[in-house]
Order: C-alpha cells, then sequence, then structure tokens
C-alpha cells in the first residue's frame, strides 16, 4: 500500500465529530469539559479519543493529573482538524448565504500598506460589480496574515512571504511595494530639519516600531545592522496602525510607516516626514494564496481586480461581458 493511499484511508475516517473533539481537547485540555461540550457522557468522549489514537497508531494526547496535554503528532492532527473545522464552518456559511439569495462570501487579509489604496479601491469595484457579496477585510501585519491564511481563516492576503520556505506553503504573485517614511508629530524639534542621520535618531529620540515578526520590522533592524548600528533601545512596539498614529501624533516618537498610510496625516499637517530614507530593502507584497488549493469564483474575479488596479492605477477595471 503506498503512502497516500494509507493517508487517505486514516483520513476518511476521521468524521467531523472526531475533528470537533481534537479541536475541544486543545482548547479545553480536559476530558470532562470536551464531554460536556459535545453532550456525550465522560467515557464516550474517552472511546472516541483513543478510537482515533488507533486509527494513527499513536498517542495524541498524554494523560495528566490536571488534564490532557498534545503530543507532537496530536499537534499535527489539532492544526488539521482546526483548518478543517474552518473551512466546513464557511462552506455551511456561503451555502446558507446563497439560498437567501446573495452572492457568497469573499474573507480577505491585507496589509495596512496596501489597504487605503489599491485593496479599498478593488474592494469598492469588487461591490459594485456585485452588490449582494459580503466582503470581510482584516487589517493585519505580514505575520499575522500568512497564519491566518494557513487556518484558512481568510480566503486570500494581501501581504508579504514572512519566512524563505513559505513558498512551499502558498502562491505568491507581486502587486507593488510600499513607500516607507519617518514621521514624527508637527510641533516636533526635528519637524523642520532639513538633514538628519539615522545614528542621530536611534540615539536621541524614542520610536514607535511594528512587531518583531513583521516583516517592515525585520527590515528597519537589517538596516540599523548595515549601518552598523545598535537598535533604539527607547521603543514601544504597537501592532495596532491606529493606536501607532495616536502616539506619534501625541508624543516625541520617530514611527516609520508606509507613505500610503500616513498620507492623510501628512495632509492635515498633524505630522511631519523626516528627510531620510528607510524601508529600502523592503520586499513587494502581493496575492498570496493556498497552494494547490482551487479558488473560489469570487476569489478569482477579486485578484483579476486587483491585478487590473495595479498594472494601471487610476483606472476601472471592466466587468466580464
Amino acid at each position: 500500500m503506498s503512502d497516500s493511499t494509507r493517508q487517505a484511508m486514516l483520513l476518511n475516517r476521521l468524521r467531523y465529530k472526531h475533528l470537533l473533539l481534537i479541536a475541544l481537547l486543545d482548547e479545553h485540555r480536559n476530558l470532562h469539559q470536551v464531554a460536556r461540550a459535545l453532550n456525550m457522557s465522560q467515557p464516550a468522549a474517552t472511546r472516541m479519543l483513543r478510537e482515533i489514537e488507533a486509527t494513527f497508531e499513536c498517542q495524541l494526547f498524554e494523560r495528566t493529573s490536571r488534564g490532557v496535554r498534545p503530543t507532537r503528532l496530536g499537534e499535527v492532527l489539532i492544526e488539521f482538524a482546526d483548518s478543517a473545522l474552518n473551512r466546513l464552518g464557511r462552506c455551511a456559511e456561503a451555502l446558507h448565504r446563497h439560498q437567501l439569495g446573495d452572492q457568497g462570501q469573499l474573507v480577505l487579509g491585507t496589509i495596512m500598506g496596501a489597504a487605503p489604496d489599491l485593496v479599498a479601491e478593488a474592494v469598492i469595484e469588487m461591490k459594485r460589480q456585485r452588490p449582494l457579496l459580503q466582503v470581510r477585510m482584516l487589517g493585519e501585519t505580514s505575520d499575522q496574515l500568512v497564519e491566518l491564511l494557513a487556518q484558512n481563516k481568510i480566503d486570500i492576503a494581501i501581504a508579504r512571504y514572512v519566512t524563505a520556505l513559505q513558498h512551499n506553503l502558498f502562491d505568491f504573485e507581486s502587486l507593488g511595494n510600499e513607500t516607507m517614511l519617518a514621521v514624527v508629530r508637527s510641533g516636533h524639534p526635528l519637524a523642520n530639519e532639513r538633514s538628519l542621520s539615522l545614528a542621530t535618531l536611534l540615539d536621541e529620540w524614542p520610536w514607535i516600531l511594528q512587531p518583531l515578526e513583521s516583516p517592515a520590522r525585520q527590515v528597519l533592524e537589517k538596516e540599523f545592522e548595515l549601518a552598523g548600528l545598535m537598535s533604539p533601545r527607547d521603543i514601544i512596539e504597537c501592532g495596532s496602525i491606529f493606536a501607532a498614529l495616536q502616539l506619534v501624533k501625541r508624543g516625541d516618537g520617530v514611527l516609520a510607516m508606509p507613505e500610503s498610510v500616513l498620507r492623510d496625516y501628512l495632509g492635515f499637517g498633524a505630522i511631519k516626514a523626516l528627510p531620510i530614507a528607510v524601508g529600502k530593502t523592503l520586499s513587494p507584497f502581493g496575492i498570496l494564496t493556498r497552494k494547490n488549493e482551487s479558488l473560489s469564483e469570487p476569489v478569482r474575479c477579486f485578484c483579476d481586480i486587483l491585478r487590473a488596479m495595479a498594472d494601471h492605477p487610476g483606472e476601472t477595471p471592466q466587468a466580464p461581458v
């Protein structure tokens, strides 16, 4: 028997309730609580877990005095169960919405640098063509979006690779890049400077930085390294774009962020761009999708709109005839 045939047979034995049991065990780590959530007796839940472990011929959870704890193999199955349940739930929701007469659902995630221009315009055009399509848009950093995409919690991500090996999991199609700016509040002592060095900014002023896992932060750290400089010691790490903008408007911190996100604040005069280049080595962002997975029709349509807008900025794509 080939490995692929064996794997197919094993997975075919898994029922919805098996997947739910595995997911709930990861959440509660207690068989009694899981049995209650599944409306069954604890002995029945224990038997079901043993059946699953017998199917895979390995221990998936260690029994302890405080409950259960997943083994390394158990963590692999938990990841599969979570992904499968997410997909089933979203499929059921999409079918229900179709029965009510609407045009389905599109769940997308985007980095904030792409959201104000390209993605927002593409969503508006998508809704113009399909008014009844339900669109959910999440704005996160690339590392968070890649995780959501891997968990089947979003259909598509407008982001960039976070690690070199992610090309094995996702397909990527470049759309463009962001221009990064370093900014301070209006009235800041540096606001009217015509020339600045990175060393001065790092040594003398606090910084507001994205989390270390984000590509933009990693690029900044690489630029500090290439310049032979220590990372700033006085920092506020902030994963929220809105909160970061409030912090820079009200304090003396230096904020590095895409120009598209800062544009309105610069236009209002609330912040000032500093005369220094940052984010020079930031890699392109683009369309990320799960490898070897067929895209739904709304996702394919949205990708076509994104491509057209990226190739011809300012033009409205024509709906297919």
